[in-house]
């Protein structure tokens, strides 16, 4: 299986990471890659990306790591939420799909409610609409004469 991600190069204290198709198998250190895609200089703040192929080697299955998942998200090659990429223990991932759960059950409530309550209003205004005009009727008429 063939994997995008970043193999670190430059001397001690000055990282630069080339971005590479490699097969998962090969060490981060080292091993030939299948295609160079661009460069990261984190010292400098540059990046270089080849869209067009990044975008190719996807389509025919590659898959990003974490870290250049979210550089690919960041530079809107692709378009997908960020992933989690720290360490976490198992309770602190545990908790945090539970949020994320809970987040997403919480929108669609809220996309549940949403149409409901304009129904609601909609009646709402029916109705204040409804009671003026039986009032006005009532406003308009004249008491009786005296004779």
């Amino acid at each position: 299986m063939l994997t995008i991600r970043l193999t670190r190069k430059g001397k001690k204290n000055q990282p630069f990471f080339r971005v590479v198709v490699i097969d998962k198998r090969s060490s981060t250190r080292g091993g030939r890659s299948v295609e160079d895609l661009g460069y990261v200089d984190p010292l400098k703040k540059r990046k270089s990306l080849n869209a067009e192929r990044i975008k190719y080697w996807l389509s025919k299955g590659a898959q990003a790591s974490d870290t250049m998942h979210n550089l690919l998200v960041a530079e809107k090659i692709i378009e997908a939420d960020k992933v989690h990429v720290s360490k976490l223990s198992k309770k602190a991932k545990e908790k945090m799909k539970a949020t994320a759960e809970a987040k997403v059950a919480a929108e669609e409530t809220a996309k549940a409610k949403a149409p409901a309550s304009a129904e609601g209003s909609v009646e709402a205004k029916e109705k204040e609409e409804v009671i003026p005009e039986e009032a006005a009727p009532e406003a308009t008429e004249e008491p009786p004469a005296s004779a």
